[in-house]
């Protein structure tokens, strides 16, 4: 799978050009390129019948390359003093109580949203340095799950979490893409996601 772009929302204090965050950076990016389709290719291929791809299995690929680099699953945090959030996909500790997050959208847009209030809260109580949600290409978006949330959907919200007051805190959004298109590739299978209630 290929990354088409990383769009940076928030990038302040001096973590956000440590050696720390190129690493985390680093881990993100190969467990994108990792994720092929079929099992056994060496690339990403996507059937594009229309609407007929799930997407857990994308997610469940570059959650396991990140669990052998050190990063804990669906971890709970302590995001909002009102509710319990949700597990969140991916975090790596930066010390003992302060993690970096990674959601991999496999909702709808109302999904992609609450992943990236859901940082930025983790960032403002001090529970997440900061955090990235990953998400597909409108090229991608038709031969997916219908409605699943999408870079292009998202992007007109942008500036709503790029003037957050967050003095301290990184947070970004990268478009992924299949590596090509194949109608002999099997269909993705399907399952259920985003119903989180945060």
């Amino acid at each position: 799978m290929r990354i088409k772009r990383e769009t940076v929302l928030i990038a302040n204090d001096n973590f956000t050009n440590s050696s720390a965050i190129i690493h985390l950076k680093n881990d993100i990016n190969n467990a994108i390129e990792k994720a092929i389709w079929p099992q056994g290719n060496d690339r990403f291929s996507i059937n594009p019948t229309y609407k007929g791809n799930g997407v857990k299995p994308i997610k469940q690929e570059c959650m396991a390359h990140l669990y052998s680099k050190g990063w804990f699953l669906e971890q709970r945090l302590k995001i909002s003093s009102e509710s319990n959030a949700g597990p969140i996909d991916a975090v790596y500790p930066i010390t003992d109580h302060l993690y970096f997050a990674v959601e991999w959208e496999t909702g709808n847009i109302s999904s992609s949203h609450r992943a990236l209030n859901k940082i930025c809260l983790g960032i403002l109580n001090g529970s997440l340095l900061g955090g990235t949600l990953i998400l597909p290409s409108r090229e991608m978006y038709p031969f997916l799950t219908d409605r699943i949330g999408n870079y292009q959907e998202l992007s007109p919200y942008f500036n709503v979490w790029r003037n957050f007051n967050i003095a301290n805190g990184y947070l970004s959004v990268i478009e992924v893409e299949h590596d090509e298109i194949d109608v002999n590739a099997p269909l993705i299978p399907k399952g259920t996601d985003g119903r989180a209630k945060f």
